[in-house]
């Protein structure tokens, strides 16, 4: 708060207010010490001392939101102010009065249009300092409006919350908001245009129950507190303490409510990344520039050797080749890497983002296995728990509302065996992805780039094209697996991969992949640069490919395709010979 604000001074004279603050300090309400105004100011209104953002204007939003500074106010209907002539310990107009005068603006809801990076683009502000940014009547009526205007002018729509929830001095009409804004973030969907929420310090009750937990994407501003209830309320429910870190930004996205989290002096040029690809602007091809990293050369692989099959078995999982995000680094721009099942939790086992392939703007998806020992166990080995196939199944929604190629770089051993898998509904998660890859109407490409163990791996396998490089492995179960299972000894590992059928040429041979993309002579591990420019470019072909489809054709001849597949497999048939020979 304002050092200093009880001294009598009032806002009628904006000017002269502002030139008084100005030359006062503050106190910060989280550390208790005093700020100098201009350091607080120049800092994007976060205590320089100990790093807490406090509430902005929307002006000082819409400042630090739109390129150079520049907006225009866009005008909100006006509704009455007192329809129920609510009053507890003073009158509710005399509330709206005073909060009218202290902030300068007529309700918790300002919009604004502007450029960011250079998209036009309308944003859309709660005030969390009019009646903590609560929504009634007239602030839900000014967030259906700047919907409604930006679907009329074809706008991104970006949403800035900071509120403690439903209004209660309007009792069930600001209930009703809650419906009301979902309308009109379903006419935003149907449309097919960009929805960004930015939650910012503090998100609360009804307004995270309805639109504000119902954007494409989802940016959580640094420190800021969201949730449904508030801390005290639960704490005082459940009867026991809370984590400290419990409804911060950094806590949702563990939880997978998130997509990301921004420090505010970042959130522009996070915005502008993801608009632009989105919005599906022009981007010049990015130069594959990569190095291979160094292994000892002399490092013996055991079991190398023993079947041809079983040597592809070997280099699908070399630990020199590249994993899914290494290729993200190599072959795309304008990366923006998008966490969260909007359930439960973010998988890091399960990679997924948008940005440019080739210039192409995409939504990609794949499993992450990790290098070193950490990073292998953060990712669980690249075995997703049913939270990422549920994050995959976001991507594939979001692809379809902008039409944007998917590209899934799978590369598992299979989905997660464990207890909270089962129990968060494995079976269903995995079942639910091949269903919406199979249903999903826009562009599907699947590659196979190293491993593809079992429903791990065809829940983001099943594309308009699937593609195989020529090392990788495709198969129902691990040949160390199907040797105990069925030779009863996993020595014989090496005869149930050659007996299994799983690499890349034998896939083509049965139609169960489209293409093989060659690696170099030494396999995928020897030359990353290599491998990136022949994976990105069959891609980029396939894409181009797809996108001469009619994208209301895709579902179906991306179903006959799979029913249609193991049909003819006489190629590997023993023959047959009847009791007459």
């Amino acid at each position: 708060m304002l050092f200093g604000k009880k001294s009598g001074l009032k806002n009628d004279d904006r000017g002269r207010y502002d030139r008084v603050r100005r030359l006062m300090w503050i106190k910060c309400e989280a550390c208790g010490r005093l700020v100098y105004y201009k350091d607080y100011k120049d800092n994007h209104y976060i205590c320089p001392r100990c790093g807490r953002a406090f509430i902005m204007t929307p002006k000082q939003r819409f400042d630090l939101l739109f390129d150079d500074n520049a907006w225009t106010r866009f005008v909100l209907p006006v509704v009455s102010d007192d329809p129920l002539n609510f009053v507890d310990r003073r009158p509710y107009a005399e509330r709206l009065a005073d909060a009218r005068s202290d902030t300068g603006y007529r309700d918790a809801v300002t919009t604004a249009d502007g450029k960011i990076g250079g998209i036009d683009t309308t944003v859309c502000v709660l005030n969390g300092d009019f009646l903590m940014g609560s929504m009634g009547r007239a602030a839900g009526d000014g967030i259906v409006a700047s919907m409604e205007h930006a679907i009329e002018e074809k706008r991104p729509f970006i949403m800035v919350t900071a509120s403690g929830g439903a209004r209660m001095h309007e009792n069930i009409l600001s209930l009703m908001q809650m419906a009301r804004t979902t309308a009109a973030v379903n006419r935003l969907n149907a449309a097919g245009i960009p929805y960004v929420v930015l939650l910012t310090d503090p998100t609360y009750g009804g307004v995270t129950a309805s639109f504000a937990m119902l954007g494409d994407i989802h940016i959580a501003e640094q420190g800021a507190r969201i949730g449904f209830a508030g801390r005290r309320v639960i704490e005082q429910n459940i009867r026991e303490k809370l984590p400290s870190n419990f409804q911060t930004a950094e806590y949702l996205y563990e939880h997978g409510m998130v997509d990301m989290v921004v420090p505010r002096a970042g959130l522009h040029d996070a915005l502008v990344k993801i608009l632009n690809v989105l919005t599906k602007q022009k981007k010049a091809q990015k130069t594959i520039s990569v190095q291979t990293p160094m292994v000892d050369p002399g490092k013996k692989v055991r079991g190398m050797g023993e079947t041809d099959a079983y040597d592809k078995v070997l280099m699908a999982r070399n630990e020199n080749r590249p994993h899914f995000l290494d290729y993200i680094d190599g072959i795309v721009d304008d990366w923006t890497y998008l966490a969260g099942d909007r359930t439960y939790a973010e998988d890091p086992a399960m990679g997924s983002g948008i940005g440019f392939w080739r210039g192409i703007p995409c939504v990609i998806i794949g499993q992450e296995q990790g290098r070193t020992i950490e990073t292998r166990q953060h990712h669980r080995f690249g075995m997703a728990n049913p939270d990422g196939y549920r994050k995959a199944i976001r991507m594939m929604h979001l692809a379809e509302k902008f039409n944007l190629p998917l590209i899934s770089l799978f590369d598992t051993a299979g989905a997660f065996a464990g207890r909270e898998g089962e129990e968060r509904g494995q079976s269903q998660a995995v079942a639910s992805s091949i269903a919406e890859g199979l249903r999903m109407r826009a562009p599907y490409i699947a590659v196979n780039v190293g491993q593809g163990g079992s429903g791990g791996a065809i829940a983001i396998g099943t594309g308009d094209r699937v593609l195989m490089m020529e090392n990788a492995i495709y198969s129902v179960i691990a040949p160390e697996s199907c040797a105990s299972i069925l030779w009863k000894d996993n020595k014989f590992k090496a005869q149930a991969a050659q007996a299994m059928k799983l690499t890349a040429r034998d896939m083509a041979n049965l139609n169960v992949v489209d293409q093989i993309i060659n690696e170099p002579a030494g396999g995928a591990h020897t030359d990353w640069q290599a491998t990136m420019e022949l994976l990105s470019a069959a891609v980029a072909e396939n894409i181009v490919d797809l996108q001469q489809i009619p994208v209301e054709e895709l579902p179906k001849r991306r179903a006959e395709k799979f029913i249609a597949m193991t049909r003819d497999v006489e190629i590997y048939q023993p023959e047959h010979k009847s009791e007459e020979h």
